[in-house]
């Protein structure tokens, strides 16, 4: 399926295997994941604001160059948790 030129396209994808497929230049604000496999997922130059992640297997995700501002973890504040770790050092 091709969706191309500003076109505004609501999807409800249930059921599918849609592994592969690209997503360049698209607003994606307000949408919700449930059940999905996000292995080998990359994002890059990306608004995350707001974004919420529940039940997750995050093993070797990766996060670099992000604005961090009110960001936590199971509550705790990354940004502590970062200048804890630089105190240790």
């Amino acid at each position: 399926m091709d969706i191309h030129g500003g076109q505004r396209q609501r999807l409800d994808v249930k059921g599918s295997d849609i592994s592969g497929s690209t997503f360049d230049d698209v607003n994606m604000s307000g949408c919700t994941a449930h059940d999905v496999n996000l292995s080998g997922l990359r994002i890059d130059y990306a608004n995350l604001a707001g974004l919420h992640i529940n039940n997750a297997n995050m093993a070797g995700a990766c996060l670099t160059d992000c604005r961090i501002e009110g960001m936590t973890i199971n509550g705790i504040k990354v940004e502590d948790m970062l200048a804890a770790y630089e105190k240790q050092k």
